[in-house]
Protein backbone atom coordinates (compact mmCIF):
# COMPACT_ATOMS: atom_id res chain seq x y z
CA UNK A 1 0.00 0.00 0.00
CA UNK A 2 2.82 2.40 0.73
CA UNK A 3 5.39 1.08 -2.00
CA UNK A 4 4.11 3.68 -4.48
CA UNK A 5 4.51 6.42 -1.77
CA UNK A 6 8.45 5.18 -1.43
CA UNK A 7 9.00 4.72 -5.31
CA UNK A 8 7.73 8.55 -5.63
CA UNK A 9 9.88 9.95 -2.86
CA UNK A 10 12.77 7.65 -3.84
CA UNK A 11 12.24 9.30 -7.32
CA UNK A 12 12.47 12.92 -5.95
CA UNK A 13 15.79 12.73 -4.00
CA UNK A 14 16.91 10.52 -6.63
CA UNK A 15 16.46 13.81 -9.36
CA UNK A 16 17.47 16.21 -6.21
CA UNK A 17 20.59 13.97 -5.65
CA UNK A 18 21.81 14.34 -9.96
CA UNK A 19 20.33 17.98 -9.63
CA UNK A 20 23.30 19.06 -6.43
CA UNK A 21 25.80 16.84 -8.70
CA UNK A 22 25.20 18.46 -11.83
CA UNK A 23 26.01 21.84 -9.84
CA UNK A 24 28.83 20.66 -8.28
CA UNK A 25 30.06 19.20 -11.66
CA UNK A 26 29.77 22.97 -13.26
CA UNK A 27 31.96 24.49 -10.30
CA UNK A 28 34.38 22.03 -10.79
CA UNK A 29 34.83 21.53 -14.22
CA UNK A 30 37.30 24.54 -15.02
CA UNK A 31 39.70 23.29 -12.12
CA UNK A 32 39.92 19.81 -13.92
CA UNK A 33 40.37 21.26 -16.84
CA UNK A 34 43.19 23.54 -15.73
CA UNK A 35 44.89 20.37 -13.66
CA UNK A 36 44.82 18.75 -16.61
CA UNK A 37 46.83 21.52 -18.58
CA UNK A 38 49.45 21.92 -15.81
CA UNK A 39 50.31 18.44 -15.60
CA UNK A 40 51.45 18.94 -19.08
CA UNK A 41 53.12 21.96 -18.20
CA UNK A 42 57.12 22.40 -17.28
CA UNK A 43 58.54 22.50 -14.23
CA UNK A 44 59.50 26.79 -14.28
CA UNK A 45 55.74 27.57 -15.39
CA UNK A 46 54.44 24.78 -13.04
CA UNK A 47 56.43 26.75 -10.50
CA UNK A 48 55.06 30.49 -11.11
CA UNK A 49 51.56 29.19 -11.97
CA UNK A 50 51.94 27.52 -8.26
CA UNK A 51 52.93 30.24 -6.37
CA UNK A 52 50.27 32.28 -8.12
CA UNK A 53 47.20 29.66 -7.34
CA UNK A 54 48.84 29.79 -3.20
CA UNK A 55 48.42 33.62 -3.28
CA UNK A 56 44.89 33.61 -4.60
CA UNK A 57 44.13 30.66 -1.87
CA UNK A 58 45.72 33.29 0.95
CA UNK A 59 43.30 36.12 -0.41
CA UNK A 60 40.24 34.19 -0.53
CA UNK A 61 40.99 32.67 2.83
CA UNK A 62 41.88 36.33 4.14
CA UNK A 63 38.46 37.31 2.45
CA UNK A 64 36.94 34.57 4.44
CA UNK A 65 38.52 34.84 7.56
CA UNK A 66 37.29 38.31 7.40
CA UNK A 67 34.06 37.91 6.18
CA UNK A 68 32.69 34.83 8.37
CA UNK A 69 31.36 37.30 11.24
CA UNK A 70 31.89 40.79 12.96
CA UNK A 71 34.61 41.09 15.39
CA UNK A 72 33.51 42.81 18.65
CA UNK A 73 29.96 42.90 17.89
CA UNK A 74 28.41 43.92 21.06
CA UNK A 75 24.53 45.69 21.05
CA UNK A 76 25.59 46.93 24.48
CA UNK A 77 28.40 49.03 23.03
CA UNK A 78 27.02 52.24 24.13
CA UNK A 79 27.34 51.54 27.97
CA UNK A 80 31.45 51.45 27.65
CA UNK A 81 30.20 55.52 27.31
CA UNK A 82 28.78 55.97 30.35
CA UNK A 83 26.22 57.72 29.21
CA UNK A 84 24.48 59.13 32.24
CA UNK A 85 22.65 62.26 31.84
CA UNK A 86 25.22 64.79 32.38
CA UNK A 87 24.94 67.48 34.63
CA UNK A 88 26.63 69.82 31.81
CA UNK A 89 25.04 69.05 28.82
CA UNK A 90 27.45 69.28 25.19
CA UNK A 91 28.80 72.53 24.57
CA UNK A 92 28.06 74.22 28.61
CA UNK A 93 31.15 76.21 29.55
CA UNK A 94 31.35 76.29 33.04
CA UNK A 95 33.77 78.11 34.53
CA UNK A 96 36.65 76.63 37.10
CA UNK A 97 38.33 79.61 39.30
CA UNK A 98 42.04 79.47 39.79
CA UNK A 99 44.29 81.02 42.02
CA UNK A 100 46.26 82.78 39.01
CA UNK A 101 43.41 82.59 36.42
CA UNK A 102 40.13 81.20 35.22
CA UNK A 103 40.17 77.96 33.21
CA UNK A 104 37.22 77.32 30.98
CA UNK A 105 36.31 74.15 29.90
CA UNK A 106 33.32 72.92 28.13
CA UNK A 107 31.89 69.18 27.83
CA UNK A 108 32.48 66.87 24.94
CA UNK A 109 29.63 65.55 22.40
CA UNK A 110 28.49 62.08 23.12
CA UNK A 111 26.75 61.79 20.11
CA UNK A 112 30.39 62.40 18.24
CA UNK A 113 32.24 60.56 20.53
CA UNK A 114 29.81 57.34 19.70
CA UNK A 115 30.50 58.30 15.71
CA UNK A 116 33.70 57.99 16.50
CA UNK A 117 33.69 54.52 18.11
CA UNK A 118 30.91 53.40 15.28
CA UNK A 119 33.64 54.47 12.89
CA UNK A 120 36.58 52.58 14.24
CA UNK A 121 34.08 49.43 14.74
CA UNK A 122 33.35 49.33 10.92
CA UNK A 123 37.30 50.27 9.58
CA UNK A 124 39.18 49.36 11.98
CA UNK A 125 38.03 46.65 14.59
CA UNK A 126 36.85 45.12 11.21
CA UNK A 127 38.18 45.32 7.53
CA UNK A 128 35.73 47.78 5.67
CA UNK A 129 33.75 44.43 3.01
CA UNK A 130 32.21 46.50 0.55
CA UNK A 131 35.49 48.06 -0.99
CA UNK A 132 37.97 44.46 -0.63
CA UNK A 133 39.37 43.60 -3.80
CA UNK A 134 37.56 40.21 -3.66
CA UNK A 135 34.23 41.37 -2.86
CA UNK A 136 34.63 43.66 -5.55
CA UNK A 137 35.79 40.86 -8.10
CA UNK A 138 32.46 38.75 -7.17
CA UNK A 139 32.21 35.20 -7.02
CA UNK A 140 33.16 33.63 -10.50
CA UNK A 141 31.35 37.14 -11.98
CA UNK A 142 28.33 37.33 -9.63
CA UNK A 143 28.05 39.64 -6.91
CA UNK A 144 28.46 39.09 -3.85
CA UNK A 145 25.09 40.90 -2.96
CA UNK A 146 23.52 38.23 -4.97
CA UNK A 147 25.01 35.07 -3.11
CA UNK A 148 23.80 33.59 -0.29
CA UNK A 149 26.77 33.80 2.05
CA UNK A 150 29.85 36.19 2.85
CA UNK A 151 27.98 39.27 2.04
CA UNK A 152 26.37 39.41 5.44
CA UNK A 153 29.10 41.48 7.07
CA UNK A 154 29.40 44.07 4.10
CA UNK A 155 25.08 44.89 4.47
CA UNK A 156 25.55 44.96 8.19
CA UNK A 157 28.18 47.94 7.84
CA UNK A 158 26.82 49.66 5.11
CA UNK A 159 23.50 49.76 7.60
CA UNK A 160 25.75 51.34 10.04
CA UNK A 161 27.82 53.86 7.85
CA UNK A 162 24.48 55.04 6.06
CA UNK A 163 23.51 55.89 10.17
CA UNK A 164 26.65 57.67 10.43
CA UNK A 165 26.40 59.55 7.38
CA UNK A 166 22.54 61.31 8.27
CA UNK A 167 24.08 61.99 11.76
CA UNK A 168 27.15 63.84 10.41
CA UNK A 169 24.66 65.75 8.55
CA UNK A 170 22.57 67.12 10.85
CA UNK A 171 25.86 67.72 13.06
CA UNK A 172 26.68 70.49 10.14
CA UNK A 173 23.47 71.84 9.39
CA UNK A 174 22.49 72.40 12.19
CA UNK A 175 24.00 71.06 15.84
CA UNK A 176 27.51 72.33 14.96
CA UNK A 177 26.37 76.07 14.34
CA UNK A 178 24.35 78.53 16.37
CA UNK A 179 20.85 78.50 15.35
CA UNK A 180 21.70 77.47 11.69
CA UNK A 181 23.01 80.98 10.49
CA UNK A 182 26.50 81.08 11.51
CA UNK A 183 29.08 79.19 9.16
CA UNK A 184 29.66 75.30 9.29
CA UNK A 185 32.31 74.28 11.41
CA UNK A 186 35.11 73.45 9.01
CA UNK A 187 36.12 69.61 11.11
CA UNK A 188 32.25 68.67 10.86
CA UNK A 189 31.81 69.67 7.35
CA UNK A 190 35.06 67.67 6.66
CA UNK A 191 34.12 64.86 8.35
CA UNK A 192 30.74 65.11 6.78
CA UNK A 193 32.39 64.68 3.20
CA UNK A 194 35.12 62.09 4.11
CA UNK A 195 31.79 59.89 5.54
CA UNK A 196 29.80 60.05 2.37
CA UNK A 197 33.10 59.09 0.56
CA UNK A 198 32.04 56.25 -2.47
CA UNK A 199 31.65 52.69 0.20
CA UNK A 200 33.73 50.47 -2.71
CA UNK A 201 36.53 52.64 -3.71
CA UNK A 202 39.80 50.21 -4.19
CA UNK A 203 43.56 51.81 -4.31
CA UNK A 204 42.90 51.37 -7.91
CA UNK A 205 39.64 52.61 -10.10
CA UNK A 206 38.76 52.63 -14.10
CA UNK A 207 37.17 55.13 -15.72
CA UNK A 208 36.35 53.91 -19.40
CA UNK A 209 39.95 52.27 -20.32
CA UNK A 210 42.15 54.32 -18.16
CA UNK A 211 43.01 53.39 -14.53
CA UNK A 212 43.76 56.23 -11.90
CA UNK A 213 45.03 55.40 -8.18
CA UNK A 214 42.51 56.58 -5.51
CA UNK A 215 42.07 56.85 -1.21
CA UNK A 216 40.53 53.57 -0.53
CA UNK A 217 37.05 54.25 1.44
CA UNK A 218 38.58 52.67 4.65
CA UNK A 219 41.54 55.45 4.59
CA UNK A 220 38.35 58.32 3.90
CA UNK A 221 36.37 57.05 6.94
CA UNK A 222 39.40 57.31 9.47
CA UNK A 223 39.75 60.87 7.76
CA UNK A 224 36.44 61.51 8.56
CA UNK A 225 36.44 60.10 12.26
CA UNK A 226 39.71 62.25 12.62
CA UNK A 227 37.81 64.95 11.68
CA UNK A 228 35.00 64.39 14.27
CA UNK A 229 37.88 63.86 17.24
CA UNK A 230 39.56 67.31 16.38
CA UNK A 231 35.93 68.62 16.60
CA UNK A 232 34.86 66.91 19.79
CA UNK A 233 38.87 68.05 21.64
CA UNK A 234 37.76 71.54 20.38
CA UNK A 235 34.19 71.91 21.85
CA UNK A 236 35.90 70.10 25.38
CA UNK A 237 38.11 73.98 24.79
CA UNK A 238 35.69 75.93 24.26
CA UNK A 239 36.90 76.68 20.62
CA UNK A 240 33.19 75.29 18.85
CA UNK A 241 29.41 75.17 19.19
CA UNK A 242 27.38 72.47 19.65
CA UNK A 243 24.05 74.02 19.85
CA UNK A 244 21.55 72.33 22.00
CA UNK A 245 17.96 73.47 21.27
CA UNK A 246 14.70 71.61 21.58
CA UNK A 247 14.25 72.79 17.57
CA UNK A 248 17.37 71.06 16.96
CA UNK A 249 16.92 68.02 18.81
CA UNK A 250 13.14 68.06 17.31
CA UNK A 251 14.97 68.13 13.55
CA UNK A 252 17.57 65.52 14.65
CA UNK A 253 14.75 62.86 15.96
CA UNK A 254 12.46 63.93 12.26
CA UNK A 255 16.10 62.85 10.44
CA UNK A 256 16.67 59.35 12.26
CA UNK A 257 12.76 58.74 11.80
CA UNK A 258 12.52 59.50 7.56
CA UNK A 259 15.86 57.67 7.26
CA UNK A 260 14.15 54.54 9.38
CA UNK A 261 11.19 54.67 7.92
CA UNK A 262 12.89 54.51 4.11
CA UNK A 263 14.59 51.23 5.14
CA UNK A 264 11.10 50.28 6.35
CA UNK A 265 9.53 50.48 2.96
CA UNK A 266 12.50 48.74 1.23
CA UNK A 267 11.67 45.82 3.62
CA UNK A 268 8.59 45.77 2.48
CA UNK A 269 9.03 46.15 -0.79
CA UNK A 270 11.49 43.09 -0.81
CA UNK A 271 9.07 41.05 1.62
CA UNK A 272 5.79 41.55 -1.19
CA UNK A 273 8.48 40.56 -4.45
CA UNK A 274 9.74 37.37 -2.87
CA UNK A 275 8.42 34.91 -0.40
CA UNK A 276 10.95 32.29 -1.53
CA UNK A 277 12.02 31.60 2.38
CA UNK A 278 15.41 30.41 2.77
CA UNK A 279 15.62 30.89 -1.16
CA UNK A 280 15.92 34.44 -1.42
CA UNK A 281 19.46 35.12 -1.41
CA UNK A 282 18.90 39.00 -1.29
CA UNK A 283 16.96 39.46 1.84
CA UNK A 284 19.53 38.61 4.12
CA UNK A 285 21.28 41.97 2.45
CA UNK A 286 17.73 44.12 3.13
CA UNK A 287 17.84 42.47 7.23
CA UNK A 288 21.42 42.81 7.79
CA UNK A 289 21.53 46.52 6.42
CA UNK A 290 18.51 47.75 8.79
CA UNK A 291 20.28 45.94 11.75
CA UNK A 292 23.30 47.93 11.15
CA UNK A 293 21.20 51.19 10.91
CA UNK A 294 19.52 50.10 13.70
CA UNK A 295 22.82 48.86 15.66
CA UNK A 296 24.21 52.45 15.38
CA UNK A 297 21.21 54.99 16.00
CA UNK A 298 20.69 52.86 19.07
CA UNK A 299 24.33 54.16 20.55
CA UNK A 300 23.36 57.34 18.55
CA UNK A 301 20.31 58.18 20.60
CA UNK A 302 21.34 57.11 23.62
CA UNK A 303 24.03 59.79 23.15
CA UNK A 304 21.71 61.92 22.51
CA UNK A 305 19.70 61.32 25.41
CA UNK A 306 23.04 62.71 27.07
CA UNK A 307 23.55 65.49 25.18
CA UNK A 308 19.98 67.05 24.95
CA UNK A 309 19.06 65.75 28.78
CA UNK A 310 18.17 69.25 30.24
CA UNK A 311 16.02 69.50 27.30
CA UNK A 312 14.50 65.77 27.61
CA UNK A 313 14.04 66.42 31.41
CA UNK A 314 11.99 69.73 30.99
CA UNK A 315 9.71 68.40 28.72
CA UNK A 316 9.27 65.39 30.54
CA UNK A 317 10.81 63.01 27.82
CA UNK A 318 12.92 60.40 30.10
CA UNK A 319 10.19 57.64 30.38
CA UNK A 320 9.50 58.02 26.83
CA UNK A 321 12.70 58.34 25.63
CA UNK A 322 13.94 54.98 27.82
CA UNK A 323 11.16 53.18 26.00
CA UNK A 324 12.59 53.92 22.42
CA UNK A 325 15.62 53.03 23.53
CA UNK A 326 14.36 49.94 25.24
CA UNK A 327 12.43 49.31 21.96
CA UNK A 328 16.30 49.36 19.70
CA UNK A 329 17.95 47.13 22.03
CA UNK A 330 15.39 44.80 21.43
CA UNK A 331 16.01 44.93 17.63
CA UNK A 332 18.87 43.85 18.29
CA UNK A 333 18.36 40.61 20.06
CA UNK A 334 16.99 39.37 16.40
CA UNK A 335 19.56 36.87 15.50
CA UNK A 336 18.01 33.97 12.69
CA UNK A 337 21.49 31.63 11.62
CA UNK A 338 19.49 32.13 8.20
CA UNK A 339 17.54 34.95 6.71
CA UNK A 340 14.21 33.45 5.35
CA UNK A 341 11.81 36.03 3.47
CA UNK A 342 8.83 33.41 3.47
CA UNK A 343 4.98 33.75 3.66
CA UNK A 344 4.62 36.42 6.77
CA UNK A 345 2.09 33.35 7.93
CA UNK A 346 4.96 30.54 7.73
CA UNK A 347 5.90 28.09 10.00
CA UNK A 348 8.65 26.55 8.29
CA UNK A 349 10.22 29.73 6.12
CA UNK A 350 9.21 32.53 8.57
CA UNK A 351 9.76 36.27 6.84
CA UNK A 352 12.52 37.74 9.30
CA UNK A 353 12.00 40.73 7.21
CA UNK A 354 8.57 41.56 8.44
CA UNK A 355 9.73 40.88 11.94
CA UNK A 356 12.42 43.28 11.51
CA UNK A 357 10.35 45.59 9.75
CA UNK A 358 7.91 45.42 12.49
CA UNK A 359 10.74 46.24 15.46
CA UNK A 360 11.81 49.38 13.26
CA UNK A 361 8.00 50.94 12.81
CA UNK A 362 7.84 50.90 16.40
CA UNK A 363 10.96 52.87 16.73
CA UNK A 364 9.63 55.26 13.98
CA UNK A 365 6.44 54.89 16.25
CA UNK A 366 8.30 56.33 19.33
CA UNK A 367 10.37 58.88 17.61
CA UNK A 368 7.23 60.41 15.80
CA UNK A 369 5.74 60.69 19.87
CA UNK A 370 9.05 62.01 20.79
CA UNK A 371 9.12 64.61 18.07
CA UNK A 372 5.18 65.87 19.25
CA UNK A 373 5.95 66.39 22.82
CA UNK A 374 9.00 68.26 21.75
CA UNK A 375 6.93 70.25 19.58
CA UNK A 376 3.75 71.27 21.90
Amino acid sequence: MLDPIIAFFERIFHWIGRGIGMVIAWILWPFMIAGRWYRRRGFILKAVIGVIVLGIVALYAIFIWNALWIRNFDPDYPDKFDLKPMEITAGDQPTVENSAETTRTCSRSAIVDVMSELIDFNVDQNAWMSSTLLYKLGFFGLDWDATPFLDNKASFQRGVQQAMQRTAIELVDALGRVRGTSAADKNLEDARGWLNYGEDRWYVTINGFVPSFVQPTPVAYREGRKQLLEFNDRLEKCEAVFDVRADNLIRFVDRIAADIGSTSAELRDRAVKSNAGWFDTRADNSFWYAYGQLYAYYGVLKAAHADFNDIIVSRRLTDVWDTMEGQLRATLALDPVIVSNGREDGWIMPSHLTTIGFYLLRVRSNLVEVRSILDR
